[in-house]
This record gives C-alpha cells, sequence and structure tokens, in this order.
C-alpha cells in the first residue's frame, strides 16, 4: 500500500480499461474492469443528440453495453467526473439497461443551485443531488468488484470536478488533458483557475506512475487522438502545470486563455441534462420535452 496526499493507492491493482470515443464531442468514455472479478464501473459516458434537430439517439451508449454484455460483466458503477458542458450523459439509459449505481462528486447541489437560476427551474427541481445514488465527498472509497477505489475532489474547472482512482488508474476528468494538451478552462459559473491549479497539484501527487485517463483529447498540432498518460508524464511536460510552473503563472495564462474562449457549442442542453444525472426535463402536459435557451445569460 503506497500513501500520497493521505488517499491510499493500492498499485497492485491493474485493473482492465477500455476506452470509447465519441468524435462529435471528442469525449473518452471508459468500462473499467475489476481484475479479480467481472466487476467493472463506467465513467463518463455519452448521449448523443443532434441539437439541429432536437434529436436523442444512444449508439455510444450501446456500444458500451453491447461491450459489457459480450464479456460477461457486471456493471456495478456509472461514475460523472462532475456536470459536463459538451457531452450529455448516457448514464441514465445505461443504467436502465444494465442496473448499477450512479455517482458523482457532493458539490453537484451548487452546481445545480447556479444552473437552476440559470434556466428557471422552478421549485420542482431538486437542488439536493437527490438524482444521483451517491454524492462523493473529497476521499470517499467505494467498492468495484475486489477493487477498491476513491474519489478526490479536485474543483476549479467547475465545484463538482473529481479525479476517480480506480487501482493504478486515475480518471481525470477535465482537470487536466493530456501534457500536450494542458489544462481545461476555469471561466464556467463556479470555476476559479487559482483552484485549479490547486486541484492539479493534487494530482500530480499521486505516484509518478500512476496511468491518467482523459475525459477529452483534441490532437493538438494534428496528432491522433491520446487519452492515457502517467502523472509523471504530466509533472515533467504538461504545457500548463509541467516542469514546475508557478501558481501565479498558472493563474494568469489560464485567465487569459479562458477569455478568448467560445463557449462549447453543446452546453446549453448538456447542463440541463447533467445536473439532472442525465435525464431530460419533464415533460408538459401534451407529453412533449424541451429544452430552454436562456437569452444573455451565460
Amino acid at each position: 500500500m503506497i500513501i500520497r496526499s493521505n488517499y491510499p493507492v493500492d498499485m497492485a491493482v491493474v485493473p482492465e480499461v477500455k476506452a470509447f470515443f465519441d468524435p462529435a464531442t471528442n469525449t473518452i468514455s471508459y468500462v473499467v474492469r475489476d481484475p479479480s472479478s467481472k466487476a467493472c464501473a463506467v465513467v463518463d459516458s455519452v448521449m448523443d443528440i443532434d441539437i439541429a434537430a432536437g434529436r436523442i439517439t444512444y449508439d455510444n451508449a450501446n456500444e458500451i453495453i453491447a461491450y459489457i454484455e459480450e464479456n460477461g460483466l457486471e456493471l456495478e458503477w456509472l461514475i460523472e467526473t462532475h456536470v459536463h458542458a459538451d457531452h450529455l450523459s448516457g448514464a441514465p439509459y445505461i443504467q436502465q439497461k444494465l442496473g448499477g449505481k450512479l455517482g458523482i462528486g457532493d458539490q453537484i447541489t451548487v452546481i445545480q443551485e447556479t444552473f437552476g437560476k440559470v434556466f428557471n427551474e422552478g421549485t420542482e427541481f431538486q437542488r439536493d443531488g437527490s438524482q444521483f445514488d451517491r454524492l462523493f465527498q473529497d476521499g470517499d472509497t467505494y467498492r468495484i468488484g475486489e477493487m477498491t477505489a476513491f474519489a478526490m475532489a479536485t474543483p476549479g474547472h467547475t465545484p463538482a470536478c473529481m479525479v476517480h482512482v480506480m487501482g493504478n488508474a486515475a480518471f481525470a476528468g477535465d482537470t487536466l488533458f493530456m501534457p500536450d494538451g494542458g489544462s481545461a478552462r476555469a471561466d464556467f459559473p463556479g470555476g476559479d483557475a487559482a483552484m485549479l491549479y490547486d486541484s492539479i497539484q493534487k494530482v500530480l501527487a499521486l505516484p509518478e506512475d500512476m496511468r491518467l485517463f482523459m475525459c477529452h483529447d483534441y490532437g493538438p498540432n494534428g496528432r491522433d487522438i491520446q487519452w492515457e498518460t502517467t502523472v509523471g508524464d504530466e509533472k515533467e511536460h504538461n504545457i500548463h502545470v509541467g516542469g514546475g510552473k508557478t501558481r501565479e503563472e498558472f493563474v494568469k495564462f489560464r485567465t487569459e486563455r479562458d477569455a478568448q474562449l467560445s463557449m462549447p457549442k453543446l452546453i446549453i442542453p448538456s447542463i440541463q441534462v447533467n445536473m439532472r444525472a442525465g435525464k431530460l426535463p419533464p415533460a408538459d402536459d401534451s407529453g412533449k420535452t424541451f429544452l430552454k435557451v436562456p437569452v444573455n445569460a451565460l
């Protein structure tokens, strides 16, 4: 047992990790299998949306379901590393087909309160995280079969961001990108560049040979899409925080960079759905479902 940053990391456990890349949103979802059993978890699944047509489909989620079924796996957890602003979660659809518990960081309540106001949600929209089966606090542990996993709070991109460590594999969400991709923006409501830097330092305090898996990759400078690196590689080569860059340097860069970025094209449907644990807003009296577009609110 190795101890880093007050969190237990059993590097002897090497889970099998299967990645699923969605080119429409540059999202990588994962099925993570306990090496000692058939138990598995799904991390950051995707539900497809054609925003111009207002049409929801489930091709990505069906691919994950097929993989789990074909390999005789038992789904125990569906993990959301944060409330995504660039894709819709496929977790409730997968859960309906295969079971498992749906978990997210306990600061989801902050997101729900903030965006409940942005989208003018009524009192029927619960802001207590009750749409999820488990609200993880910093350092919480849970089991995937025989494998112990733990959740590490990494706010900064959003208040509810967490990195989930499963054996020798850590799932970074949007806290970090590949070394040549740097880090995520910190200008969404509740985001904070200084807090993001501190959260990244927590991740970089994990063992250097810990495998890190990204939630997104955009192939900087035309390279092929990648999603796996290590803590050591990030510490040495990450273009935003590697090589000993200071907190002040990072905050200055991140703040100036974020001011130049446009909003993600799917942020409006994504937040409305993902703050509800991947469920669509309730249908109206006619049975139709609608997504709202707040004007000049983001």
